[in-house]
């Protein structure tokens, strides 16, 4: 598609056009899952239908067709990424075990007494790995808050890093604010201190192109089924020889050498983090959703979804008693609020009888709703599908829970 045209590209969601509670579909929870085009959920019926088999090692023709388009695809995604050459792409169930992957690697080479450096605004997936790191091997971490804004305090987070400073994990979007953290100036400065860096992308590829030639860094990670593609899919990147230092972090078939009784050895990367048959269908829709997406005008589409998320913001802000988290310039669609007359479990159920599907709860952030000294927050996120028609929609939504507790 040459330029952004909403009713075109609605058109390519199949799901957009259900209805809910009678009335039509407005689909605001995309910060948890994405829905799928067409030609995504097409892929995977296609695989299934005409070449299913198991790759690899086959020698028949279907094996050889599948594992030829298992590995175009690695091959696509890696060209879409940017991919240095000296990085390897891995296939991996979500951005949660591409992180567990990498945590998993580099607890080897942690010591007692070495430092981490995380964010508050991170997902539970890039906080719990590291706090069983750190009770293993007694590390220390270091949190680092925000400012008004819902920005990361940068200086403060370059202050923590010291001779003991390991690793730097952080998101390159947060879940629940929106703030697109400064990834490349991060990555550079760590490189800089010989810090290893974990960059979460879950949240960012969703709302344009991501550049790792330009981020920089060591790890990147991002989970399929939020980038309009297949769940149970993800994606870990990260320098190769540093990737096969790492022990393997599961075992079995495709990812050996040679087992022999007297002891197994083991395969270079991408096969070395690949144990077992892998999510071959998904892999392949995940491609087919990075060229769907290649096909996007994202420079209009985050217009588009940035004038959404300000009408939103500022009609609630017109409705009275609402507190938005998180406002720092250049966020991405997301609006976070509570309703000071209405618990964020009562808005939800609310909307979803108007047909709105929002998230409310924790977001997996929960570090980040104690430091806001909240329990929840209600989320709206936007794709590049929605529309005025879902501002709409969401804010009948919302007056009708303010008639209600009003």
């Amino acid at each position: 598609m040459p330029s952004f045209e909403i009713d075109k590209v609605r058109a390519d969601f199949p799901i957009l056009s259900r209805e809910v509670e009678g009335k039509p579909l407005t689909y605001l929870d995309n910060g948890a899952t994405a829905q799928k085009p067409s030609a995504v959920i097409n892929s995977m019926s296609t695989f299934y239908a005409e070449s299913n088999a198991n790759i690899h090692r086959g020698i028949h023709s279907l094996s050889r067709k599948a594992t030829e388009a298992y590995e175009n695809s690695r091959s696509e995604i890696k060209a879409a990424l940017r991919l240095p050459d000296s990085h390897e792409l891995i296939f991996v169930r979500g951005a949660t075990e591409g992180i567990n992957l990498v945590t998993h690697g580099l607890g080897d080479r942690l010591e007692e007494g070495d430092e981490v450096v995380l964010t508050i605004m991170e997902h539970h997936a890039n906080f719990v790995p590291w706090q069983i790191l750190q009770e293993q091997k007694n590390i220390k971490l270091h949190f680092i808050g925000l400012n008004e804004f819902g920005e990361l305090d940068l200086e403060a987070w370059k202050a923590a890093f010291n001779e003991r400073t390991r690793v730097a994990a952080f998101t390159h979007v947060s879940n629940v604010l929106g703030t697109v953290n400064p990834v490349s100036e991060m990555t550079a400065y760590a490189r800089e201190r010989q810090v290893f860096t974990l960059v979460d992308g879950a949240q960012a590829l969703p709302h344009g192109p991501v550049d790792l030639s330009e981020v920089g860094g060591d790890f990147y990670v991002f989970s399929g089924h939020k980038v309009f593609g297949p769940d149970g899919i993800g994606v870990v990147t990260g320098p190769r020889d540093l990737l096969n230092s790492f022990p393997p972090y599961q075992s079995g078939g495709d990812m050996i050498e040679r087992v022999q009784v007297s002891g197994t050895t083991f395969r270079d990367v991408p096969e070395r983090f690949e144990a077992g048959t892998p999510n071959i269908s998904a892999t392949l829709g995940l491609a087919a959703a990075f060229r769907y997406m290649a096909q996007i005008d994202w420079e209009a589409a985050a217009a588009h979804e940035h004038l959404l998320a300000e009408q939103t913001t500022e009609q609630l802000k017109d409705l009275g008693g609402i507190r938005i988290f998180g406002e720092s310039s250049g966020k991405t669609a997301i609006v976070s609020f509570l309703f000071d007359i209405a618990h964020p479990q009562d808005i939800g159920t609310i909307l979803d009888t108007e047909g709105v599907a929002i998230r409310i709860g924790h977001h997996c952030a929960q570090p980040l709703m104690d430091y806001y000294n909240v329990s929840a927050t209600v989320r709206a996120s936007f794709a590049f599908y929605n529309n005025e028609a879902d501002v709409e929609a969401f804010m009948r939504g919302m007056h009708k829970v303010k008639r209600f507790f009003g």
